[in-house]
């Protein structure tokens, strides 16, 4: 017999009239319309969350802005995204899942304009943060309103297709950034995302349909939970993004990890106690949707924190402009473009507890033979990385979207959505922190030893420790004074330091996938055992 929800009233007779849901007709009814639309807003974000980072050197120079500054233009979006994600979701649930997502493609379109125009760091500090905040509102609806208007059997193909959308957007975000800066501006990085935001609201409006939870419209909103969320959210990852330049067992990062937790444990237990949850706690209850939530940090812990020092490497190190180093990272985007409707169809046919493990696999393979990189790595040692990992990317992103919103119920699309992509930001900062520690760490420990192997003189090579930041980013610390043969040495010894430090990088990166794989083997298989 169903049980009656806290809060809720049961009807007084069983002849009780129920009013008829509306039902989308037209183009409103056509799902794969959908999906069109919500894949314009997507590979906005998308794209934006990567391209940045080809802009930042040109915004410091124009702007005058310091290294802190420019830490800030990324951190600043960071923060707010993934502060209110989960939020966006909600809101979306209860309110109207379509209202929210153009509500975030419009303030993410003018944000992005607003950050081209405002003149001076602070100003694109402060709309990079707005641009956080809508973009937050739209994410999580893009996978709520899939879960609402496709079948469960076609639902596993759209996440395949979202998650292409996805992994594309966000690789081809150096190449779309390097042309920009080098044939126009910084500031057209920005501005790129009007006529794409402005198509984007005018074939939404037209096509998409109103879906939410019509059973929270009389709900009291969680306002307690929502601060309690976005203040352990901020917390966490501030110190995520800041462990990298404190030190990640400094007061300050472990007191912002360590308060943020405890905030999040505190909402967590707020959340088992109010009738209409922000994020109803019963979703981890299921074992898939939990480990994909985990799955899913894990994901982009390894591609954001590899195509980081990739990027560094290529330019730094190989001496390609930004538009050369795009182009030879194609092979991810391709083989994600193959992998995430191949993930979603092997999904929907064996469950995630095949796609999941294999995609993790694939990306531990691709970081072991990043082990045999060197500084003179030809291209055809390149690509095959390259591949395996965007494969595996591509298979995970589809499979742990299936298990994170496809195991939610039809009302809470929205916040598995948000969960989901809350938990990609927070992998995507982590890899990107804790594997950049890993470099400069190693390169650092190794630099003096390396320089004097490749035949710099010990006063110099000591002298020359100061540089380690520098050699961290691929960078060798030579000035135009130093002679032929000294200047040789210096660039060796620091490009091997380098190397050290990516090796370590990526054994650890593959150490990580090999457990995610083991966890998404078991775990998952049990779910499906219990599951009914």
């Amino acid at each position: 017999m169903p049980s009656v929800a806290p809060g809720s009233h049961a009807p007084t007779t069983p002849t009780t009239p129920v009013p008829p849901v509306p039902q989308p007709r037209g183009l409103r009814a056509n799902p794969w319309l959908t999906l069109t639309a919500v894949a314009f807003g997507l590979f906005m974000v998308g794209l934006d969350g990567s391209v940045v980072s080809i802009a930042n050197p040109e915004i410091g120079r124009d702007l005058h802005a310091s290294t802190a500054d420019l830490q800030w233009v990324t951190n600043s979006y960071l923060l707010a995204l993934a502060a209110a994600l989960i939020l966006g979701g909600k809101l979306g649930d209860r309110f109207g899942r379509r209202t929210f997502y153009l509500v975030g493609v419009a303030g993410f379109t003018l944000a992005s304009v607003a950050i081209g125009l405002a003149g001076s760091i602070e100003g694109v500090i402060a709309f990079r943060a707005a641009q956080g905040f809508f973009g937050a509102l739209l994410m999580p609806n893009t996978l709520g309103m899939l879960r609402a208007v496709f079948p469960p059997k076609r639902f596993g193909m759209a996440v395949g297709i979202w998650a292409m959308v996805s992994s594309v957007s966000t690789a081809l975000g150096p190449i779309v950034g390097g042309l920009l800066v080098e044939h126009v501006n910084w500031e057209s990085v920005f501005y790129v995302n009007a006529p794409v935001g402005v198509l984007a609201l005018v074939f939404s409006a037209v096509v998409l349909p109103q879906t939410r939870n019509s059973a929270a419209a009389g709900e009291r909103f969680d306002v307690p939970g929502v601060a309690l969320l976005a203040l352990g959210l901020l917390a966490v990852v501030f110190g995520v993004v800041k462990g990298e330049t404190w030190g990640w067992t400094s007061a300050g990062t472990l007191g912002a990890i360590g308060g943020g937790a405890a905030v999040l444990l505190l909402f967590a237990l707020h959340e088992t106690r109010v009738a209409s949850p922000l994020l109803p706690m019963r979703l981890f209850r299921n074992p898939a949707l939990t480990i994909g939530t985990v799955i899913t940090a894990l994901n982009f812990f390894v591609l954001l924190g590899v195509i980081f020092f990739v990027m560094l490497y290529l330019q730094n190190v190989r001496g390609f402009t930004p538009v050369e180093a795009g182009v030879r990272t194609l092979p991810l985007s391709l083989a994600s473009v193959v992998a995430s409707p191949l993930g979603a169809v092997l999904t929907d046919r064996f469950g995630p507890r095949l796609t999941m493990p294999l995609g993790m696999a694939l990306q531990a393979v691709a970081c072991w033979v990043m082990l045999g990189w060197t500084a003179q790595s030809s291209y055809g040692v390149m690509w095959p990385p390259f591949v395996a990992l965007g494969l595996g990317v591509g298979m995970v992103m589809a499979s742990s979207s299936e298990a994170v919103v496809g195991n939610a119920p039809v009302s809470d699309g929205g916040v598995a959505g948000g969960l989901q992509a809350t938990a990609l930001q927070i992998g995507g900062a982590l890899g990107t922190s804790v594997l950049v520690s890993l470099i400069s760490g190693r390169a650092g420990s190794t630099l003096t030893g390396e320089l004097t192997g490749a035949g710099v003189p010990g006063p110099v090579a000591e002298g020359l420790y100061e540089a380690r930041d520098a050699v961290a980013m691929g960078v060798a610390p030579v000035s135009p004074g130093l002679p032929g043969g000294l200047r040789a040495a210096v660039v060796d010894g620091s490009h091997q330091a380098f190397m050290n430090g990516v090796h370590t990088a990526v054994l650890v990166a593959g150490v990580l996938c090999v457990l995610g794989a083991v966890v998404a083997a078991v775990g998952v298989r049990r779910a499906h055992r219990v599951a009914p």
